[in-house]
């Protein structure tokens, strides 16, 4: 129970008792915290306060945390004291370290808890959960409401670096950070896999890892992993309210608490920091050069994975402007390593490393033959450009580290991967890059039908691009998939599994018999250029004899200006009111189908409606610019109705197997995610 039902309760009772104390023109948020004073003896934010409502002593007191350093917020990692509130005449205060109480305040909180007990109907403030507070306190240092609006920060980007070491050394950690033994990577695509991929192998020869990435799809937890695995959720409250309540103290006097990525970024140098890892994987957020994680002075290494054209808005529009923001993480002498690049960014790299001293090498992708049959962790024939230059990086790291001969003590160093290093890159995970979740859907009509009993086959192969490269990655992926060709990744992720208990993978087979059909579930943000994407798509899935069946246009659950966890409530029936853009994407891909612009005439006047069955199932063809022009493209309400109809289209027709390609945003597929894993 939040203070703020204790508080209800508490002023209904002073009001019955003394309504003239109610009469006070103090806001109703100081009376709020000076009744909270009453009873406990400490003022509190009211913004950030909790009560546990099954925590009553024998004598009617709640349990009260022991605040050993006032500044803390209720919702830090506290220790929690439980006292036994003895009793005395009058009005003697007793006191116990921090805990002062008096008996009246004990009255007070017996006759709180006696009117909690029998009134269940006054009035409740919305409940907020520790972690839920924290994802609001998220949300309120995001400065912009979508990507493409201006920041409130425009034009002092000289700072941000400046700014960002202030924090630090607010927190104290301005010098611990030049302790971390770090592995720095930028890039435009394959960033994250070459960070997944580093971190894996480093951690199977026997390091303490952490590993920084970014955007999250679920929950903001799964931007720091320490051993492979997403920060707890009770460590990471206990940093983020020490980070928060001590830059928060100094928010005062033109000084402002950082954005939402500087105040993770240093977040992230403090749980690194504390939980005492011994190598530190880094992904750069945007850029590099101005990115808030390029505080970091001296890496071990640093790699720059592909190059392309994406956030052109902040980085520039060729790609020798973007490949010298990338460039900005090169350190003087620190060893570099990159990916075979077009000759007009590979310029600009060798020219930067030359200018910095630093040594700068190309790692060629892996040879698959060196991996001795082993698959890796992620799919996909790009990943084994990312996973040669995660070897490289792990490889430098050890021997400057001074810990490559235990790993190979026969010193052998370009011919053969080490065995750690291929289970690294075996155990290699990351959600939204090439998985494949296999939805399980049951009959309805049958009440002997169990979760494991499939009736028809939904497959969702999910990828986060959103370039026109990794489109293009994407589409081969895809493609090489659902024709069953060789795939260098073992099942989806098993965490689905055990954890949820409904997302299985395919255990049953595959079934001649059923008409498979692939479907395009897509949206991308507005400052994507779609008519760059799709043809990118389209193109690199039909050289492979793949095209789409359908295509579905749905607009994102998440937005751009508000942090929630995983565990948050997701409407089933929420429904967006503007589909301008899903509407432009559907006579986009009609055009680029049939060479006309096509949409379905009952949509243009409101939300439309959910296709029939038919529209999935039906004896119509492939979508082909050769083919009669049929409408191969509808535009869904809502993603939750998405989901559910494409279940009820399968358990209708347990004869039809569905492939379900989600790509074009990163959070459309942590949407999808999220339903899959409700």
């Amino acid at each position: 129970m939040t203070y703020r039902r204790v508080l209800s309760l508490f002023t209904q009772y002073v009001a019955a008792e003394q309504p003239q104390k109610l009469q006070s023109q103090r806001p109703r948020e100081t009376l709020i915290s000076l009744s909270f004073h009453a009873l406990f003896g400490c003022r509190v934010d009211d913004s950030s306060m909790q009560v546990d409502s099954k925590r009553f002593l024998k004598c009617g007191a709640v349990a009260v945390p022991h605040f050993f350093r006032n500044r803390r917020s209720f919702f830090a990692t506290t220790g929690w004291s439980f006292y036994s509130l003895p009793t005395g005449p009058g009005n003697r205060a007793y006191s116990k370290k921090s805990l002062r109480y008096t008996t009246k305040s004990i009255q007070m909180i017996e006759k709180v808890k006696s009117e909690m007990d029998v009134k269940e109907d006054f009035p409740v403030y919305p409940a907020l959960s520790s972690y839920d507070a924290a994802m609001e306190a998220l949300s309120s240092l995001i400065t912009r409401r979508n990507r493409g609006d201006p920041s409130s920060t425009t034009g002092r980007s000289h700072d941000k670096l400046a700014r960002v070491s202030m924090y630090l050394k607010i927190l104290g950690l301005e010098e611990k950070i030049k302790e971390l033994k770090i592995i720095h990577v930028a890039g435009t695509k394959g960033k994250g896999s070459t960070c997944v991929f580093s971190e894996a192998i480093l951690r199977n020869c026997g390091f303490r890892t952490g590993l920084f990435t970014s955007p999250h799809l679920i929950d903001v937890r799964e931007r720091f992993r320490i051993d492979g695995l997403d920060i707890s959720e009770e460590k990471f409250l206990q940093y983020f309210w020490e980070c928060w309540n001590l830059l928060n103290e100094k928010a005062v006097d033109g000084f402002t608490m950082p954005p939402l990525f500087q105040f993770l970024t240093v977040l992230a140098f403090k749980i690194f920091v504390c939980e005492k890892v011994d190598v530190a994987v880094i992904e750069v957020g945007l850029g590099g050069k101005l990115d808030a994680t390029n505080v970091i002075q001296e890496p071990i290494v640093c790699g720059i994975t592909s190059l392309g054209m994406d956030h052109m808005e902040t980085l520039g529009h060729t790609l020798a402007e973007i490949a010298s923001h990338k460039a900005g993480i090169f350190k003087p002498q620190i060893p570099a390593f990159t990916v075979p690049q077009l000759s007009e960014a590979m310029e600009v790299l060798q020219e930067t490393a030359k200018y910095l001293k630093a040594p700068l090498k190309v790692a060629a992708p892996l040879d698959i033959k060196k991996l001795e049959g082993v698959a890796l962790g992620l799919s996909g024939d790009h990943q084994l450009v990312n996973a040669g230059l995660a070897v490289s990086l792990s490889r430098c790291w050890l021997q400057r580290t001074g810990n490559w001969e235990k790993i190979s003590p026969n010193g052998s160093y370009e011919d053969e991967i080490p065995e750690a290093f291929r289970r690294g890159l075996e155990m290699a995970q990351l959600r939204g890059r090439a998985q494949v979740v296999h939805d399980i859907v049951s009959d309805r009509d049958d009440s002997s039908a169990t979760k494991e009993s499939p009736c028809g086959d939904l497959i969702f192969y999910l990828d986060g691009a959103h370039s026109p490269e990794s489109m293009e990655a994407c589409g081969r992926w895809f493609s090489a998939s659902v024709k069953g060709n060789k795939r260098l990744s073992p099942p989806p992720l098993s965490s689905f599994e055990g954890v949820n208990g409904y997302i299985k993978h395919d255990e049953f087979g595959r079934d001649s018999n059923r008409v498979s059909k692939q479907i395009l579930l897509f949206n991308c943000m507005e400052v994507r250029d779609p008519q760059i994407l799709l043809p990118r798509l389209i193109n690199t899935c039909a050289s492979s004899g793949t095209h789409f069946s359908r295509a579905l246009f749905v607009p994102s659950l998440s937005t751009y200006n508000k942090v929630i966890s995983g565990a948050s409530t997701i409407p089933s029936d929420s429904l967006r009111k503007d589909l301008a853009w899903q509407f432009m994407l559907q006579r986009l891909w009609e055009r680029l189908i049939h060479g006309t612009d096509r949409q379905a005439d009952a949509a243009l006047d409101g939300i439309p409606t959910l296709p029939p069955p038919e529209f999935l199932y039906g004896d119509t063809s492939h979508c082909s610019p050769s083919q009669k022009p049929v409408l191969c493209s509808a535009v869904m309400p809502s993603l939750p109705l998405t989901i559910n109809w494409l279940r009820d289209c399968v358990r209708k027709n347990p004869s039809l197997k569905l492939e379900v390609l989600v790509t074009g945003s990163l959070h459309l597929v942590g949407d999808v995610l999220r339903l899959l894993k409700r």
